[in-house]
């Protein structure tokens, strides 16, 4: 598994009790590998910037097609 799926389960599971840059820390990343990650994620808009809570991140949910 890659750095970047191991921080989108990661944050899947962090239900925005830790900051972005904490969950980085606990995976053994340092803050600027956390933020790239974060970076590429977003590009692929698999998660959003949001401004409550704890974490300023969250997972995008998928939304079935009809």
């Amino acid at each position: 598994m890659n750095d970047k799926q191991k921080y989108y389960n990661a944050l899947k599971i962090n239900n925005r009790y830790h900051n972005e840059i904490d969950i980085g820390e606990q995976l053994g990343f340092d803050e600027e590998t956390t933020r790239r990650i974060i970076s590429i994620l977003l590009k692929e808009h698999k998660i959003q910037y949001v401004t409550n809570g704890i974490c300023n991140y969250k997972v995008i949910k998928k939304r079935a097609k009809k």
